[in-house]
């Protein structure tokens, strides 16, 4: 994953949860704008999160979080 997505998603990561809680559920969408004007990052970011850790579709954002700073538990 490129640094520059890594960042975005701890970014989002951090204000959703600073704003909704540690119970908030995302899915990787809530990564990009609500228009399809970079597909091949969507792509990477669905990758992932699809093929790379089989999470469901909506995920806690703090083991998002986790898993992009390489901290999460299993």
């Amino acid at each position: 994953m490129t640094p520059s997505l890594k960042a975005k998603i701890i970014e989002v990561c951090n204000e959703k949860i600073k704003a909704k809680g540690e119970n908030l559920g995302l899915s990787f969408y809530a990564f990009f704008a609500n228009k399809n004007d970079n597909p091949e990052l969507l792509m990477e970011a669905a990758t992932w999160w699809i093929k790379t850790h089989k999470l469901d579709h909506f995920e806690k954002a703090v083991k998002i979080r986790d898993l992009v700073h390489g901290t999460a538990t299993k």
